[in-house]
């Protein structure tokens, strides 16, 4: 059985929003919901809570939604620039003499009892 987590409340909000941009677009294009649903193969009910942002629906519904409203171009732009991952690949590129400057003096040879 599947057990359902409800997504940080940042998250909840951009899927809310994410929603209301679909239902808007298809309203624009003037596309009823029976139309809308059809041309996605969902339920009304599965597209009417896929407008409201809920969580629960698959990243591939929300996909055939942005393909019938002819947005799915737009999902080329998610993640396309990854800074972070970049900083810390950088990071990890670096010598490690540059990142952790060592005390001199502090090492000791295994084995001979000198500190």
């Amino acid at each position: 059985m599947r057990t359902f987590q409800r997504p940080f409340p940042a998250a909840e909000r951009q899927m809310t929003a994410l929603g209301s941009r679909l239902r808007l677009a298809r309203l624009r294009r003037k596309l009823s919901t029976v139309q809308m649903a059809e041309r996605m193969a969902v339920s009304r009910d599965t597209l009417h809570r896929l407008e409201k942002g809920d969580p629960a629906i698959a990243l591939g519904t929300y996909l055939r939604a942005l393909r019938v409203l002819g947005l799915d171009r737009d999902l080329d732009l998610l993640a396309q620039d990854d800074e972070l991952g970049r900083k810390l690949q950088d990071l990890a590129l670096e010598p490690a003499a540059a990142r952790s400057p060592t005390r001199s003096g502090t090492k000791t040879k295994a084995g001979d009892g000198s500190a």
